[in-house]
C-alpha cells in the first residue's frame, strides 16, 4: 500500500485493518477465483479515478510547485474532491467534475495557507488530463478485448477530462465507450449513475460487471443491482461496511479475463 493511499485514507476518515482481518470478512466466493465463473458478462465498466488512473500521480507536480507540501495538498485535493462530488448531489446543486476537482485544488491551498497562482492553478488542472494510468490497466484491458469483452469507462468525471486521460494513457482504442455522470447530472453513489451502464452498452444487468479499485463504489454499483469487481490494490483495504460486498475480489485488472473466458 503507498504512502499516498493510506494517508488519502486517513484524510478521507477510512479505518485501516490487518490483512487477515479484511480477508476473513470477504465471502467465500471472493476469495476463490473460479475460471469462467462469470462467463455471462458480456461488458464490462471501468471506474475511472484511482482504478484505471493514479489520481496521486500529481504529487510530483504538487511538490514541485508548493516544496515540502506537495503530498499534503495531493491528499487534501482528493479527499475534498470526492466530499464535494457527494455534497453536491445531497444539495442537488450539480457542477461539473472539472470544476469540483478545481475546487478541491483552492480548498487544499487555502487550508495550507499557499500561494495558488493563475499558472500553478493551470498546471495543476492540466494535469489531471494525463494522468498516469496504473500499470496493469493496458495488460488487463487489451487482454479482456481480446476475448470479445466491451469494454467502457464509467465514471464522474466530465467527458474532456475522460477522454484527455484515456488518450494520454494509451487506452482509448481498447475503449468502446466513455460514459460520464454528466448524463445524469448526479453523482456516484446514485443508483442513476450505475444503470447507465447497462443502458448504454446495451446490455442487460446481469451481463454488464463494473469494476472498481474504490469499495465504496463497489457498494453502490452493488446496490443498484450490478455485478461487482473489487480491485483490492493492498490486501490491508478494508472493505466499506455499507452492506454491499463486491461478487468478487481480485488485486489486479490483469485478474479478470480468466474469470469471464476461461
Amino acid at each position: 500500500m503507498s504512502n499516498d493511499r493510506r494517508e488519502f485514507m486517513k484524510i478521507a476518515g477510512a479505518t485501516a485493518a490487518a490483512a487477515g482481518a479484511a480477508l476473513a470478512a470477504m465471502p467465500a466466493a471472493a476469495q476463490m477465483a473460479i475460471p469462467g465463473q462469470f462467463k455471462a458478462i458480456k461488458a464490462l465498466a471501468f471506474d475511472a479515478y484511482g482504478t484505471l488512473f493514479d489520481v496521486f500521480s500529481v504529487t510530483s507536480l504538487c511538490e514541485k510547485l508548493f516544496p515540502g507540501k506537495g503530498n499534503q495538498v495531493a491528499q487534501i485535493w482528493r479527499a475534498k474532491q470526492l466530499q464535494y462530488s457527494l455534497m453536491r448531489s445531497l444539495m442537488g446543486r450539480h457542477r461539473d467534475f472539472w470544476g469540483l476537482t478545481e475546487d478541491g485544488l483552492v480548498y487544499a491551498t487555502k487550508v495550507l495557507k499557499l500561494d495558488l497562482t493563475a499558472d500553478k492553478r493551470m498546471q495543476l488542472m492540466d494535469s489531471y488530463l494525463s494522468l498516469a494510468a496504473f500499470s496493469d490497466v493496458k495488460p488487463g484491458l487489451e487482454a479482456l478485448k481480446k476475448k470479445g469483452i466491451k469494454l467502457a469507462i464509467l465514471s464522474n468525471g466530465n467527458p474532456k477530462m475522460l477522454e484527455a486521460a484515456a488518450m494520454s494513457a494509451g487506452i482509448a482504442d481498447l475503449l468502446d465507450t466513455i460514459i460520464s455522470v454528466e448524463e445524469v447530472k448526479i453523482y456516484k453513489v446514485s443508483p442513476r449513475v450505475y444503470n447507465l451502464g447497462p443502458e448504454r452498452m446495451k446490455v442487460k444487468n446481469p451481463e454488464l460487471g463494473f469494476i472498481s479499485a474504490n469499495s465504496w463504489d463497489i457498494n453502490g454499483a452493488a446496490s443498484a443491482g450490478v455485478r461487482t469487481f473489487w480491485i483490492q490494490r493492498a490486501s490491508s483495504d478494508p472493505a466499506e461496511e455499507l452492506g454491499f460486498e463486491a461478487d468478487q475480489v481480485v488485486k489486479a485488472i490483469t485478474d479478470l479475463a480468466p474469470l469471464l473466458r476461461p
